[in-house]
């Protein structure tokens, strides 16, 4: 197989489960910005959705510690590495953007799409560790918790993730902890390629065949569902006020 033509479709699937769950779970924060939900929800605070943000973001670093696997397995390219991670970056920099706009006063300047950025470049370097990345895993997940320190408070250095409080943002993906779970999933798919092959290239079940086409195109479906929920909503709202 080559890096061309090869697709994993229960991988796609996979992220397709991510990207329905995150877009409910953004129509549901879109709803309560609007004051729509009711009763109203505390999404920074409330268990219910604190949760739910985690296992999304977790979903997905997972997932991309999986693709890098696979991509590394079939023998990716620096050159279509680096033309995927250029599109990715350019759309961190719009989210930052546009969410400067909305949220001028707990804006994005790293979120998800900034963490995977600096994240996938880092786990491909880390690549030839394998089962070591099990403990440097481990230790990414650990560290953050024994080490915090006023110096990366600021917007210019909390990225690394090692700050005493979280700031306030919208979005918000340092590279530690998170990248721990990158490296669980570019282990995890190391492993399945080399001793369970079938749990990734293996046929998918006819419904699921929709989460993996979805899957296949999560990056632009992040970017765009977005701006369509919250121009349906107003557009309800403007509607409702004729």
């Amino acid at each position: 197989m080559t890096a061309a033509a090869a697709r994993y479709d229960r991988l796609d699937a996979l992220r397709g489960a991510a990207i329905v769950w995150m877009a409910a779970f953004h129509l549901a924060f879109d709803l309560n910005h609007f004051r729509l939900l009711r009763p109203l929800q505390n999404f920074y605070v409330d268990p219910l959705w604190t949760w739910q943000r985690t296992a999304i973001v977790t979903s997905f670093l997972f997932c991309a510690g999986l693709s890098q696997a696979a991509a590394l397995h079939q023998g990716q390219r620096p050159g279509r590495f680096w033309k995927r991670w250029l599109q990715i970056f350019d759309c961190a920099v719009l989210v930052s953007a546009g969410s400067a706009l909305m949220f001028p006063n707990s804006w994005i300047s790293f979120g998800v799409l900034h963490g995977i950025a600096v994240m996938l470049v880092l786990v491909r370097w880390m690549a030839p560790l394998r089962q070591w990345l099990w403990l440097a895993g481990a230790i990414a997940l650990i560290l953050p918790r024994l080490v915090q320190h006023t110096f990366f408070d600021s917007r210019w250095t909390n990225w690394i993730g090692l700050v005493t409080k979280k700031p306030v943002t919208e979005d918000y993906v340092p590279v530690l902890p998170w990248i721990g779970v990158m490296c669980f999933g570019l282990a995890a798919g190391q492993w399945l390629l080399a001793n369970r092959p079938a749990l990734l290239q293996g046929a998918l079940a006819a419904p699921l065949k929709p989460l993996a086409a979805l899957g296949r195109w999560s990056l632009s479906f992040y970017m765009l569902h977005q701006p369509v929920l919250i121009g349906a909503i107003m557009a309800y709202l403007h509607w409702r006020q004729q």
